[in-house]
C-alpha cells in the first residue's frame, strides 16, 4: 500500500558534482504521527522513502542519492542529517543521521549502525590508515553538526 505521493512541487538543489531535483511528498493515508493529507519533506525518488512502516520525511528535510529512510525512521531537517563524501576506502558517500533513539546512526557502504559501532568497525578494518583518519574526522563533524537536543530545531529560512 502506498502511503505518500508526490505533490508536483519540485525544487532543484546543487550538490558537489550534480544538480538534483527533489519532489515534495504528501501522505495519502494516516500512519504513526502523520495524518492523511499532511505535507512532508523532499525526496529525489521513491527509493529514498519506503512505503512500509512509519518512516517519514518531515518539514523541509531533504533525502536524495542512495539515502534510504525506512522502518520507523524519521528525517527532520538538515540539522539532523549529514552526508559527506566521496570519502574513505570506498570513495563513496557516508550518511550520519539522528535516529529514533536520539543517537547518531551511520550508513556507510554495507555498514548500518550506531556511531560507536562504526568507529569500532573503522578501527578493525583500517587501523590508523588514511581512510581511518578520514572516517574519524567525519564522525567528529557529525557529532558537531547533528542536533541531538530534545527540541526540534527552529527553521531559519536558509536553504
Amino acid at each position: 500500500m502506498r502511503k505518500y505521493e508526490f505533490t508536483g512541487e519540485t525544487r532543484k538543489i546543487q550538490l558537489m558534482f550534480r544538480t538534483v531535483t527533489l519532489h515534495r511528498i504528501r501522505a495519502v493515508i494516516s500512519f504513526g504521527l502523520v495524518d492523511a493529507g499532511e505535507l512532508g519533506g523532499w525526496i529525489e525518488k521513491e527509493e529514498n522513502l519506503s512505503h512500509e512502516g512509519k518512516a517519514w520525511v518531515w518539514g523541509n528535510a531533504k533525502v536524495c542519492g542512495d539515502a534510504k529512510v525506512w522502518g520507523n525512521a524519521e528525517v527532520f531537517s538538515a540539522s539532523h542529517v549529514l552526508v559527506i563524501g566521496p570519502i574513505g576506502s570506498r570513495n563513496d558517500f557516508t550518511t550520519f543521521y539522528r535516529d529514533k533513539d536520539n543517537e547518531i546512526t551511520v550508513k556507510c557502504g554495507c555498514f548500518l549502525g550506531k556511531i560507536d559501532k562504526f568507529l569500532e568497525k573503522v578501527t578493525r578494518t583500517h587501523g590508523n590508515s588514511k581512510y581511518a583518519l578520514v572516517y574519524r574526522a567525519a564522525v567528529e563533524v557529525a557529532k558537531l553538526q547533528i542536533d541531538l537536543s530534545d527540541e526540534a530545531p527552529e527553521e531559519d529560512g536558509e536553504e
